[in-house]
């Protein structure tokens, strides 16, 4: 079974969170804030916290989840070896289930990082 992660999830709920988005606009725009408060640069960098998100949607099994902070970790300035361990720990902490998401997150990871490293040759 072929199974979506990284752009092509992203694309996928595109459409569907803009009408979602337009029926609550309040709500969206909270939870924008919230992301962009939780993320931003303090006592751990963005690319930490990226990489912990990353981690935790791998234990939720969220693929839109998994999309969303595999790129960001990438924008944010995180490596494969960052992204792959960080991904290991998901093991230790989620067994099983991590070890089927664990590797989507690492292809969503490496599929953004490819596609920054073509941008900036």
């Amino acid at each position: 079974m072929e199974h979506a992660h990284g752009k092509v999830v992203q694309e996928g709920l595109a459409p569907l969170a803009r009408d979602l988005r337009h029926a609550i606009p309040d709500v969206y725009a909270g939870f924008r804030d919230l992301h962009k408060a939780a993320l931003a640069e303090g006592a751990l960098p963005t690319k930490f916290k990226e990489l912990i998100a990353l981690a935790i949607a791998v234990t939720e099994q969220c693929d839109g989840c998994i999309a969303a902070h595999a790129s960001g970790a990438v924008r944010a300035g995180a490596s494969r070896e960052e992204a792959a361990e960080a991904i290991g720990v998901t093991f230790l902490m989620k067994g099983g289930p991590a070890t089927v998401y664990g590797p989507r997150a690492f292809a969503a990871f490496c599929e953004f990082a490819d596609a920054a490293e073509a941008k900036n040759a």
